[in-house]
């Protein structure tokens, strides 16, 4: 018996929740007593793979081939079901990430698995069972969830379990082949369009977004010159996309991107229920807004009532000072 880890890559490199899910895998393989085995799927080059070996990962499954090079639902469904067959992987582990969305469902179906999303601690053996803490109704609570079944497939939110290091000595990559039959390549990515110039919103630890306070497209300069400063994000509420202020790939809320930073700034949003949904579960909130009554000041830990063109022009300036950049 062991746990299995699916392991994420773009462009060939191996993505930030990739060593999140790692150190995840690791951890829950201690608790359980068992192994952990990686899978990575796709044109990923040994270099990469082998940094894993200091997240304590010591074997890797490698289906690397051409054909696989971008994510295919059914194809990626079908490997990572025959690769916890071939461990007997009694959990199965992904990130909670668009990929690992699609295919938690078609693995949890092909092996009668278990099935939780968006795991936020490790979980805890209970007998037979296991118990998972996730988020729920729109990561407004926390549930605690028995699995008890034999098998069982999780999804863990990125930013939620931090990657650390632990190395594990030697390395062991062992090339995985399947036989996939062409069904399972009826429906291909013919092209994947990329902001390479930008941090990923899902994966970002610092996001700095803004709302109607802005007052047009105009005026989101200083939104990008504090998230430069910041090593940040950007991001925007629904009313801002549904403008055409923003791209839609920047909206955070429940009807966009559902993110957990470590720091999330919102500048001139009124704090809207389905926004808050959204961005609820960051670790930190600041909130800066001249509307003393708006909602988002309910949830802040950090709030300052005022005028955003005012504050963020000398929050960057202070950043820059204590950075010692012009």
């Amino acid at each position: 018996m062991s746990v299995l880890v699916y392991i994420e890559n773009t462009d060939g490199q191996l993505k930030k929740s990739a060593f999140e899910v790692a150190s995840y895998a690791r951890d829950t393989a201690a608790q359980l007593h068992t192994d952990v085995v990686a899978l990575s799927i796709g044109q990923v080059n040994q270099d990469e793979l082998h940094k894993l070996g200091q997240y304590g990962i010591g074997k890797i499954l490698d289906a690397n081939t051409e054909k696989l090079a971008t994510f295919v639902n059914q194809a990626y469904a079908s490997i990572l079901t025959g690769a916890a067959q071939k461990e007997n992987a009694h959990t199965i582990i992904l990130s909670n990430t668009f990929s690992g969305k699609a295919l938690a469902p078609r693995v949890s179906a092909k092996l009668k698995a278990s099935l939780i999303s968006g795991a936020i601690d490790l979980p805890k053996a209970e007998g037979d069972t296991i118990g998972v803490k996730t988020t729920t109704f729109s990561n407004k609570a926390i549930a605690s969830v028995s699995l008890q079944s034999p098998t069982r497939v999780i999804t863990v939110n990125p930013n939620a379990y931090p990657a650390k290091e632990q190395p594990s000595g030697q390395v062991q990559i062992e090339p995985y082949n399947a036989d996939l039959p062409d069904s399972d390549f009826g429906t291909m990515v013919k092209e994947i369009v990329r902001a390479t110039d930008k941090i990923s919103l899902p994966e970002a630890e610092i996001v700095v977004s803004a709302g109607r306070g802005l007052k047009g497209p105009e005026n989101w300069g200083i939104i990008e010159e504090l998230a430069n400063v910041l090593g940040a994000a950007t991001a925007c509420s629904k009313p801002v996309s549904d403008a055409g202020w923003r791209p839609h790939a920047e909206h955070v809320g429940q009807t966009g991107i559902v993110i957990s930073p470590k720091l999330y700034i919102a500048i001139g949003i009124s704090g809207a229920i389905q926004h808050l949904a959204g961005v609820s579960s960051s670790k930190t909130i600041v909130v800066i807004n001249k509307d003393p009554e708006a909602p988002f000041f309910k949830i802040a830990d950090y709030g300052i009532v005022g005028d955003a063109f005012v504050i963020v022009p000398k929050l960057i300036a202070a950043l820059k000072a204590h950075k010692g950049i012009g």
